[in-house]
């Protein structure tokens, strides 16, 4: 977050970016640079080092699958720092929050709450990074970053300016952004502010963590927080331990009409009825019942306690995990008449 000049870091030749994305791909960049300053990002556009190759912007790297070697200069975003900034009154009253884009989302989850400050805990124990979370935005258990964004500043890598970019201008929807579609490799993501209300109301009512939560007698934050790591880990696999970018497929929303025409057919599918009507259905419960629960080709396989989640069991390849999911794409086209669309970015 700092403004000060800072100077550019070392061009890492030949780098392994296993390290820098969840499913452990073992690919390489032909060069890297780890930015810790937006004077460094703004410098970019003129650095000779780099002039006219490829960038591609690395966070934690949860949210992609690298299918190759990156002919170009992988940008390792390492801008840290939180921090209280101000106060608003309206709508009852919120703290404004700022984290730099490489600090780790879960950590600075725990911060705000350690801070006295809830409305981010739905979100804990969501892998990647804060800079990665406004792309994505990031959504689980009743609530989508969104919900608590108030601004981010991005720089333009072509031009080095810099940009505020505010809830409308970053065009959220269900697990995209205007970062994923006419933003997609025109910006970095410096820091991002978020506004956590003052008035606090639980989001508890998902099934899963309501059921974390009986017999606790509690209902605050915290045990909303802990709830969901608890619930998080007892479903989704460790990615340090099984390489894995999270849900791979978002859960699918059809109308009204196909919804009725599917569960004439499919009386059990499960489903969650959307505030305009449409109905969205559970991606991992038609993965589930296509048989695809731990089957594999080759290292890629899906995850045998969760439909929604394909793991690198040990020398998986990017281009592994894309087979393995165009075959999933295709037989739930052909049992459900519904197409799955892949969460993360494909390289």
């Amino acid at each position: 977050m700092s403004q000060l000049q800072s100077p550019m870091p070392e061009l890492i030749a030949d780098c392994s970016l296993r390290a820098h994305n969840t499913f452990g791909f073992d690919v390489r960049a032909r060069y890297a640079l780890t930015l810790t300053s937006e004077a460094q990002v703004a410098a970019l556009a003129q650095d000779a080092r780099i002039a006219n190759l490829p960038q591609l912007v690395l966070g934690g790297g949860s949210n992609v699958v690298l299918t190759r070697d990156f002919d170009g200069v992988a940008l390792l975003v390492g801008l840290t720092g939180r921090r209280v900034i101000g106060e608003v009154s309206e709508g009852g009253g919120a703290w404004l929050v700022e984290a730099g884009a490489g600090e780790n989302w879960h950590d600075f989850v725990a911060w705000t709450l350690a801070q006295g400050m809830p409305g981010l805990e739905n979100l804990a124990l969501i892998p990647g990074t804060v800079g990665a979370a406004p792309i994505q935005n990031i959504g689980a258990y009743g609530l989508e970053m969104g919900e608590r964004f108030e601004r981010l500043r991005a720089i333009e890598l072509a031009t080095g300016e810099a940009a505020e970019f505010d809830r409308d201008a970053c065009a959220f929807g269900y697990r995209d952004s205007f970062f994923k579609r006419a933003g997609r490799g025109r910006f970095l993501i410096t820091s991002v502010v978020f506004r956590l209300p003052k008035a606090w109301t639980p989001r508890a009512d998902y099934a899963d963590v309501a059921r974390a939560l009986e017999g606790t007698g509690r209902c605050d934050a915290q045990a909303i927080f802990d709830a969901v790591v608890a619930v998080r880990r007892a479903k989704l696999p460790d990615w340090k331990e099984l390489g894995n970018a999270g849900s791979f497929f978002k859960n699918p929303v059809v109308s009204a009409a196909a919804f009725d025409a599917l569960r004439s057919r499919e009386p059990d599918v499960v489903s969650y009825r959307q505030p305009d009507g449409n109905i969205k259905l559970a991606a991992g419960w038609l993965i589930d019942r296509c048989g695809w629960k731990g089957r594999a080709i080759g290292g890629a396989a899906v995850h045998d306690r969760q439909a929604l989640v394909l793991v690198n069991r040990g020398g998986a390849t990017g281009a592994q995990v894309l087979e393995l999911a165009d075959a999933i794409r295709r037989d739930v086209q052909a049992r459900f008449g519904v197409e799955l669309e892949a969460e993360p970015v494909c390289l």
